[in-house]
């Protein structure tokens, strides 16, 4: 069982920045940080005070984080980029809100002082008796200092105070990683009283200017017996509140979600639980588990349930039969077709989802060649007169500047010659669009003509499908390429608004005409929007037409590919070298190679079409991590670290394109290897030249590492393997969670009477849920025979299903999910499956007892005693039968046994 602590985090949008270049603008990008480490960037903005990024992240962090801080700098193509201001939240801020943070967040000043990283080495010790009594400072070394010169690095000392005295170490020059093994000794006087401290302050030294401030570390002499050990360094104390609203504001949103995972297998009941209702298509619809996770979804956590479900069901082979299911009901609620799938509900939120998953490759080759043409000719369009400037015509004229008629002109050919290369990339790409997405396309259209087949709504089976793949991808694809993929960077102003005109036509040809835009300066383009429309129905058709062997094999093979061991993760051009490699020439020492990631090895080429390659087996890897910049002539480096056939350490160094990117692949190959049980816990984040470490300076070759490594950050995104274990946990979460909707709709089908929802009496006291009712799955299954049979179906199979497989670690996991809600309500042991356990008395059996500590054994050494089925048993859930033993103890529950669930 492991503990997954992810963090939830969209960078919206800036407002009221401050300008930071002389034009009077700045070009603000984000970086985030947890506990000092690099975790994300988004894109620049260029040319902008209220910037929109409108980038997620989720993160996948060490359970003892601390902060998370995101900085909003101006990037600058000479120099440094300038610091705008930061926002920075603690694990408690974030934890306390638990809808999470989503709200505008002001911008305070980075002040250097404040900006400290690394930590520092040292002994103290301290005399009990003697005269004089000579305190003992032992500074041994630094590592992962902040740096503070132009190199890259900084020149640290150490100043250490005490009794009115202060001492300093040696400079080491140019490292981030010193190491000093210096003694610095203190007479300390008889009355010296015990409440005083040791100060250690780390500084950069500057021949010119006064020195930096790197971090300090206070040491209380009142300890007893010698300290010793890596100290995190602090900043100085704050003297006055930050002023806020100065430098701008910053939106976020923040969630923080902590869960105990168990082994795959585990879950596999509630997956199947779950597929039910596409395996057996049969059942009433109000009565599966899906029918209800949908009610009880809120529009909150509704795109996360979705991303969770398609994601799981591609891993089962079921994606299309799910969207099958969940459109089926969206269709049995719509009465005006005129808004179908209009709404963010669960049925829409999974074919976007959908279709982010399954065609992001399709939709780069279909739209990236002629977005890439937009941002190179950065051509200025404009069609809206209000917005025109006449100045910056599309040409230098020498008779002043042009007319409106002229900017229109020139912009009407422009977007009419764009439009028409993405109409004919779009309608030329049946063959391209994968088969999985085809065959969802063709079950939604047949559904739509069921619930519709009236001929004045024929228009509603194309508009049903271009407007998940118009309104839904494409469009919002071309708007913000950063967001899918499309581009490294966000557009520039001239070239977002050219994007921002083509988003809207597609939008018009994904309406097939029937929704007119609202802007009457569009009307111009018309004359290409019109001919569009009738071939996209013609495209439409053909996007459908696959018989039904295709459709079986796209279900089996297109949706496990992508979440198979040897599917590709990630993959493009890098430039790579070996660590051993000699190099009269460095800035020539990295060649140009092709890489594949996938969960089984990090390979690379030639090219792509290069039939011999080397490989790194990921089971191999040891450390994945950033190098220093300045190490090499080149920047954004990363070292993969791995154990070759003889168990020597090999280096390979990676040259990525830019910043962003190195991040992706640092992401993906931490990801890849998190699993591996022998990951190095410090290595160098310099090379070995000259006969000493850059980073250090150390003179050997086999030197420990310098700095720790940085595996337990990784990011999670669109074409990363998901993990199935945490998926459902998620889902199980989300179903716990419902608390009292959950009740409500298991109490009350459809044409029955509302009851209340019984009170389980549990050691003297009842049961609440975290949000009031029962608050829990369990719960409700123990409570499900008073209410529908079909109802209550799923909630006893569910509650069966949990105790089926592996009954120790469920068992555990409920009722740590359980404990989470504070509901201290011990599940139903299934007899069903005696097979499993270990034989007991004829009338008891014997099972691990539950308790709510986290990780540890069981502190009283006994077992609970369950009556077995053929005990009188009573029938009222409300109270706790006498022959069920009572124990009132911590971490000991009341058991009530529901005879409907064995």
């Amino acid at each position: 069982m492991a503990k997954s602590t992810s963090l939830y985090c969209r960078l919206v949008e800036g407002k009221e920045l401050p300008a930071k270049d002389v034009s009077g603008s700045s070009d603000p990008y984000c970086v985030v940080k947890v506990d000092n480490e690099v975790v994300a960037r988004t894109a620049t903005v260029w040319r902008s005070l209220n910037p929109f990024w409108g980038e997620e992240f989720t993160l996948r962090l060490p359970s003892g984080f601390h902060s998370l801080t995101i900085y909003v700098l101006d990037e600058d193509t000479i120099g440094h980029d300038d610091v705008i201001g930061k926002v920075s939240l603690s694990r408690q801020q974030i934890s306390a809100q638990l809808r999470g943070i989503d709200s505008w967040l002001s911008l305070v000043p980075v002040h250097p002082d404040q900006e400290v990283q690394g930590e520092i080495h040292l002994e103290v010790k301290m005399p009990e008796q003697g005269h004089p009594r000579m305190l003992r400072c032992h500074l041994i070394a630094a590592r992962d200092l902040a740096p503070r010169d132009p190199s890259g690095t900084s020149d640290p000392f150490v100043r250490v105070s005490c009794c009115g005295h202060t001492q300093e170490t040696t400079v080491i020059k140019k490292t981030r990683f010193p190491h000093w093994d210096e003694v610095l000794q203190f007479e300390l006087a008889e009355d010296e009283p015990g409440d005083s401290m040791l100060s250690v302050e780390v500084w950069d030294w500057d021949i010119v200017g006064k020195n930096d401030f790197l971090g300090q570390v206070k040491v209380p002499l009142d300890a007893s017996g010698p300290m010793e050990g890596w100290f995190q360094l602090l900043p100085f104390p704050s003297s006055s509140e930050e002023p806020g609203g100065q430098l701008g504001s910053l939106r976020l949103t923040v969630r923080l979600l902590e869960d105990r995972v168990l082994p795959q297998h585990c879950y596999q009941p509630l997956i199947q639980l779950l597929a039910e209702p596409l395996r057996s298509p049969g059942q009433p619809a109000a009565s599966t588990a899906l029918a209800v996770l949908e009610e009880v979804t809120s529009g909150d956590s509704r795109q996360d349930v979705a991303t969770k479900l398609v994601k799981v069901f591609l891993a089962q082979g079921l994606a299309v039969p799910f969207l099958d299911y969940v459109i089926t009901r969206e269709l049995t609620r719509t009465t005006d077709p005129n808004t179908l799938f209009r709404s963010n509900s669960l049925a829409s939120k999974s074919v976007e989802q959908f279709l982010k998953a399954v065609g992001l490759p399709y939709l780069h080759a279909v739209l990236k060649p002629v977005v890439n043409r937009i941002f190179e000719e950065k051509k200025y369009v404009e069609l809206d007169p209000c917005k025109m400037e006449l100045s910056r015509g599309r040409r230098i004229s020498f008779k002043g500047s042009l007319s409106e008629a002229q900017v229109r002109e020139s912009s009407l050919e422009l977007l009419q010659g764009y439009l028409g290369d993405m109409v004919d990339a779009i309608v030329g790409s049946v063959d391209k669009c994968p088969l999985l997405m085809r065959v969802a396309f063709k079950q939604l259209r047949r559904r739509v003509e069921e619930r519709f087949p009236s001929p004045q709504h024929e228009e509603v089976q194309y508009i049903a499908i271009s407007g998940f793949l118009f309104l839904r991808f494409f469009a919002p694809a071309v708007l913000t390429p950063k967001l899918f993929g499309l581009r490294e960077q966000h557009a520039e102003p001239r070239t977002g608004r050219t994007l921002l005109l083509l988003a809207k036509a597609l939008q018009s040809i994904g309406n097939l005409g029937l929704q007119p835009g609202k802007e009457p300066w569009m009307a111009p383009l018309n004359t290409v929007l019109l001919p569009s429309i009738t071939r996209v129905r013609a495209f439409l058709d053909s996007l459908i037409e696959v018989d039904s062997t295709q459709a079986t094999a796209g279900e089996r093979m297109v949706s496990v590919a992508p979440f198979s061991p040897s599917a590709t993760i990630k993959e493009g051009f890098l430039h790579a070298r070996e660590a051993e490699e000699p190099s009269l020439l460095p800035r020539f020492a990295f060649k140009k190679r092709y890489f594949w990631l996938s969960a089984q090895a990090l390979s690379y080429s030639k090219s792509p079409e290069c039939q011999e390659h080397s490989c790194i087996p990921v089971g191999h890897i040891r450390a994945v991590e950033r190098v220093d910049e300045g190490t090499f002539p080149q920047p954004h480096v990363m070292q993969v670290v791995a154990q070759d056939g003889t168990g020597q350490l090999r280096t390979t160094y990676i040259q990525c394109k830019n910043a962003p990117e190195l991040w992706q692949w640092l992401w993906a190959l931490r990801q890849a290897s998190s699993a591996n049980g022998a990951m190095l816990p410090t290595c160098h984040p310099g090379t070995f030249r000259a006969a000493r470490w850059t980073c250090c300076l150390q003179p050997t070759r086999a030197a420990p590492g310098c700095s720790r490594t940085h595996s337990a950050v990784a990011l999670d995104e669109w074409t990363d393997p998901m993990d199935p274990a945490a998926a459902a946990q998620s889902l199980y979460g989300h179903l716990q969670r419902a608390g009292t909707r959950l009740w409500e709709v298991v109490a009350e089908p459809e044409g029955s009477v509302a009851v209340q929802s019984p009170e389980l009496k549990l050691g003297g006291r009842k049961a609440e849920g975290r949000h009031g009712g029962p608050g829990c799955v369990g719960s409700a299954a123990l409570m499900c025979t008073h209410t529908d049979a079909h109802t209550g179906t799923w909630t006893r199979a569910l509650h069966a299903h949990l105790h089926t497989c592996a009954y120790a670690h469920l068992h555990t996991c409920t009722r740590r999910l359980v404990a989470h809600a504070q509901l201290h309500a011990c599940p139903v042991y299934m007899h069903k499956h005696a097979h499993m356990c270990t034989p007991m008395h004829a009338h008891t059996r014997t099972c691990e007892p539950c308790f709510l500590h986290q990780g540890t054994a069981n502190p009283h050494g006994r077992t609970h005693t369950r009556p077995h089925p053929s005990a009188a048993l009573t029938h009222a859930p409300s109270r706790v039968h006498a022959n069920a033993r009572t124990d009132t103890r911590v971490g000991a529950h009341s058991h009530a046994h529901d005879p409907s669930l064995h």
